[in-house]
């Protein structure tokens, strides 16, 4: 294997030098010899967007940290899937598109930078803005036509400001990111989109809990994944599922098949171990097992709407701690995030005809799970009227809910449209399979609540 070092190519690590051209000149290299090793040594290396070519390796030594430039000009358009909708987004600072066997190892960290991101996102809503006005969103606008009716989460897609994520597969074969922290990301994290073959091994992810839509790992779309040993605190969902959402995900129709999640620990996100919202192509055979889910404000978390499509089914998640969290299991069809119109036929608690936008969830195993210190509530299961929550089972668990807590059942997850309740108990609704043996429940005078 040929083996480069980044510094033959006038990289310089004092953290001022902007190393963008060495690092592509270094790939451009190893694009030569038909791939190889790129090492980057002890020291701060500052540089703009970095593209990994296929049978490449990127090692990180212990005290190296990539510092990627906070100019969003530095970012042109790429393609991407930006919240669930095919488009044009900033460039992720690193990523890989159309390639096989890449991976980035070493001990290393990787730091976006987010901050001055994430403030110029706080600007821009504080400012009232509500459409492209920099050149940089102006440019991403005339590339994205229809964008003003396309479907988001909360993450500004109505200014163009589609900020990168941190590192970005997307169309890979054969993925490995393994041993490295990863911190400060501009938007989401790790974001693989459409890779077969995908092993996330040994790594450590920071953000902020106020970072907003700073989501840990986003699997998008992608077949025969591992998520294996990771340690994730961030400021969004942290282990994440996805397949697109609405119409654009349900033409797409690629669904994430097969992931086995095992040995992490999750702290602080807004979800521990995440399905949804993007659902559109559906997700299927998921094994989540022996994680630590603590602190987070929602441990499992299966999040879908109308509109949003898809078939999520054949998940089992065994043997998951989730202490300190406002609620350990939320399955919810009502989630509002993204929408304004409380009173729209998406939260109606009257039967909707059935379309290929219709989500549906059954077929969930929930195993030999814990969670002490409910603030919110025991647990959240809220279907559709129209498409119940089928099949679930849930079994050997154990409950306690924090009743000296100020925090509302409402709280258990984002949603429009339910009736208030003032228990803390486990919510059950339009889930009528449900399956419960040897569940308990301690703290509530209720322990469930069945509508």
């Amino acid at each position: 294997m040929t083996e480069i070092n980044i510094k033959d190519f006038g990289g310089k690590n004092d953290g001022v030098f902007d190393n963008t051209n060495s690092f592509k000149a270094a790939f451009e290299e190893l694009a030569k010899n038909g791939g190889g090793k790129l090492i980057v040594e002890e020291g701060t290396w500052l540089t703009g967007p970095i593209d990994l070519i296929s049978d490449s390796t990127l090692e990180l030594k212990e005290g190296a940290e990539l510092s990627f430039v906070t100019d969003p000009n530095a970012y042109p358009p790429a393609f991407t899937r930006w919240e669930g909708v095919e488009c044009y987004a900033m460039h992720a600072l690193i990523r890989s598109a159309d390639a096989k066997n890449v991976k980035i190892t070493g001990r290393g960290t990787i730091n976006g930078n987010g901050n001055a991101w994430w403030e110029l996102k706080k600007a821009k809503k504080e400012a009232g803005q509500t459409r492209p006005v920099e050149p940089y969103e102006l440019a991403l606008a005339k590339m994205n036509p229809g964008y003003e009716n396309q479907a988001g989460g909360g993450g500004g897609r109505e200014t163009q400001f589609l900020r990168p994520s941190l590192i970005e597969f997307i169309n890979c074969q054969g993925v490995v990111l393994e041993g490295v922290s990863i911190k400060n990301s501009p938007f989401w994290t790790v974001h693989p989109l459409y890779v077969d073959d995908l092993t996330l091994q040994n790594l450590k992810i920071e953000n902020p809990y106020s970072a907003p839509n700073t989501d840990g790992i986003d699997v998008d779309s992608c077949t025969n994944v591992k998520i294996l040993n990771c340690y994730v605190a961030v400021g969004d969902d942290g282990i994440c599922l996805k397949s697109g959402s609405g119409p654009d995900g349900i033409r797409v129709n690629k669904p994430t098949v097969n992931v086995t999640i095992k040995d992490c620990t999750v702290r602080f996100a807004h979800g521990g171990i995440v399905l949804g919202s993007e659902t559109a192509a559906g997700i299927q055979h998921v094994h989540a097992e022996n994680c630590d889910l603590s602190g987070t404000d929602r441990g499992i978390r299966i999040k879908s709407r109308r509109g949003r499509g898809g078939d999520l089914y054949d998940i089992e998640l065994k043997d998951l701690v989730m202490d300190d969290t406002l609620c350990p299991i939320a399955m919810n069809m009502y989630y509002k995030c993204g929408v304004t119109d409380q009173k729209s036929p998406l939260f109606s608690l009257e039967k909707q005809p059935v379309t290929s936008e219709t989500p549906r969830i059954h077929d969930v195993k929930i195993i030999g799970c814990t969670g002490k210190n409910c603030k919110a509530s025991a647990g959240f299961i809220v279907g559709l009227p129209e498409m119940p929550i089928d099949n679930l089972e849930i079994r050997d668990c154990h409950f306690t809910t924090d009743e000296s807590s100020d925090r509302s059942p409402m709280e258990s997850d984002m949603f429009y449209g339910l009736p208030e309740v003032s228990v803390k108990s486990f919510r059950v609704r339009n889930a009528p399979g449900a399956k419960f043996e040897n569940v308990r429940i301690d703290g509530p005078k209720e322990t469930f609540i069945y509508e």
